[in-house]
């Protein structure tokens, strides 16, 4: 089969669905590749580039859609794209699935398979093939660089001999992919972050990064982010007055803010309010990652970047993967490769469009001249932060009660060892010869003595297989002392050597583990 990929229409997109990388990747699972003339030179990859990769150039998009089986794109397809799918044949895209009803009745008609890439369920084993990720991971860098590029200040505090530069406050809403993504960026330019979320799960995650957690005075189950895919739920009333209460009084404090917030099939939440926009300093920015489902700042405008009467910078551009379109072809091309291996399970170069697989089912939106959106829920649930386990505090009578019970435990257990060993010595006195007993009784000896004289060492000066081992070192060591005074020149040899080394396995050991405990010391 072949696959093919075509020039994007859309305006102002400049990203491409194959590299020649991924290309030499989809032909090693069989498949015949084919591009467009030009449609990877938006993205840095010229047709020479592809033709060394053993990709078709193709002149005209009507003749690579018909040539191919398969069609690998960016974009939401246009109906005269989709006009163009015959029976059997598979298109892998952003579909936009909840808002292109028209888009899945024509593909049904037409008898296309449809896989829409941002239906790729985030489930552990689908985090190769997730583009939304992939995308929203390169949109919160770039906005980052975005703001800094409209803000005229340092993201960094510095002193200087001209005088002291503070730091730039940066407030991230939404700690999701693209927040992470935005928190990581703007610590790491030396800015101080906040970042605020709904799930507060996300808050371990979000302080790992250097950046601090804003907390509301304000208590609310919220849903678990295996029940809705991983991605935040809608909030009560309560929760979202108590929510901008807390924007509205960071407003005036922060320089630049990086909205994020998308729940999947409904508009941008509005969050930053007319009156936040008022509150905030001259020369600050907002960046609105959301400006494409209606923002979540009230004045955003989809596409363009405006200065309100205060002078705050408000971006509210839609194609930051775009505008990196090289790393985001790359990264967008992976997703597409990884999902045609999972399509493609012999390598032949054939597609087995395995419906019971939870994936490929979840990303299918027509298959078979049916519509199969929406999908069921997966078999396998994202994961979800386990609730903290809170143990309760005992009381000094409770402590003293229970180191009671332990001591009794602990004094019944070696009562026990120490009249069952006794009984055994007995038993095995009454057959057995003297001489035999006095070796056996020092060997005894021997390995309560040293098992208790070793165990006692704390582990963190040795590992617990070096307790083990120095434990029978030890046993080793006082059995030859107790026989060192022997008669015999062969018994005093053969204890030296086992005093000898017995001594190097248990000193070598302290001394090794000395020097591994010195590697993770600051001096």
């Amino acid at each position: 089969m072949k696959i093919g990929t075509p020039k994007e229409i859309f305006k102002g997109e400049a990203r491409v669905a194959m590299t020649p990388d991924s290309a030499r990747q989809l032909q090693k699972l069989g498949y015949d590749c084919a591009i467009e003339t030009g449609a990877g030179a938006a993205a840095g990859f010229s047709d020479a580039t592809y033709v060394g990769a053993g990709v078709e150039i193709i002149k005209t998009p009507a003749a690579l859609w018909k040539s191919v089986d398969i069609v690998a794109k960016v974009r939401q397809p246009t109906d005269v794209e989709l006009k163009r799918m015959t029976k059997g044949k598979t298109l892998i895209s952003f579909f936009n699935p909840a808002g292109n009803t028209e888009g899945m009745e024509l593909a049904k008609s037409k008898g296309a398979n449809v896989i829409a890439m941002e239906m790729v369920p985030r489930i552990s084993r689908a985090q190769k093939m997730d583009a939304l990720s992939s995308m929203a991971n390169i949109a919160g860098y770039r906005a980052v660089i975005e703001a800094g590029n409209n803000f005229g200040r340092f993201f960094t505090g510095q002193i200087t001999a001209a005088g002291k530069v503070p730091p730039a406050k940066v407030l991230v809403v939404g700690a999701g992919v693209a927040g992470l993504a935005a928190i990581g960026t703007s610590t790491s330019l030396g800015a101080i972050t906040l970042a605020f979320d709904v799930r507060p799960e996300v808050a371990e995650q979000v302080e790992s990064m250097g950046a601090e957690f804003v907390y509301l005075d304000f208590e609310e189950d919220q849903a678990d982010g295996a029940a809705t895919g991983g991605y935040a739920a809608v909030s009560s009333p309560e929760f979202r007055n108590a929510q901008l209460a807390k924007f509205l009084e960071l407003a005036p404090e922060v320089d630049i803010v990086i909205t994020t917030a998308l729940i999947p099939n409904r508009e941008a939440p509005e969050l930053w309010t007319e009156e936040m926009v008022a509150a905030m300093k001259p020369g600050s920015v907002i960046v609105d990652l959301a400006a494409e489902k209606g923002g979540n700042c009230k004045l955003t405008v989809m596409d363009e970047k405006i200065v309100t009467e205060n002078g705050v910078t408000i971006i509210g551009y839609t194609d930051f993967p775009s505008r990196m379109a090289a790393q985001s072809s790359t990264l967008y091309a992976t997703n597409i490769r990884h999902m045609m291996t999972d399509l493609t399970p012999e390598k032949d170069g054939q597609i087995n469009h395995d419906m019971e697989d939870d994936v490929i089912r979840g990303a299918t939106v027509t298959f078979e001249k049916e519509i199969t959106f929406p999908p069921p829920p997966p078999k396998i649930q994202a994961i979800a932060a386990k609730p903290k386990e809170t143990v309760p505090e005992l009381t000094p009578e409770e402590k003293r009660a229970a180191e009671v019970a332990a001591f009794k435990a602990a004094t019944k257990q070696q009562v026990t060892l120490l009249g069952v060993g006794a009984a055994l010595m007995l038993l095995v006195g009454t057959v057995a010869p003297p001489s035999f007993m006095q070796h056996f009784i020092v060997f005894v000896l021997a390995c309560f003595v040293g098992f208790q004289v070793i165990w006692g060492v704390a582990h963190s000066l040795h590992t617990p297989l070096m307790a083990v081992t120095n434990a029978i070192s030890s046993i080793i060591i006082l059995g030859a002392l107790m026989q060192i005074g022997s008669s015999s020149f062969l018994v005093i040899l053969l204890a030296s050597l086992s005093i000898f080394m017995a001594g190097i396995n248990i000193f070598g050991g302290f001394l090794v583990t000395r020097r591994m405990l010195a590697m993770f010391q600051k001096s």
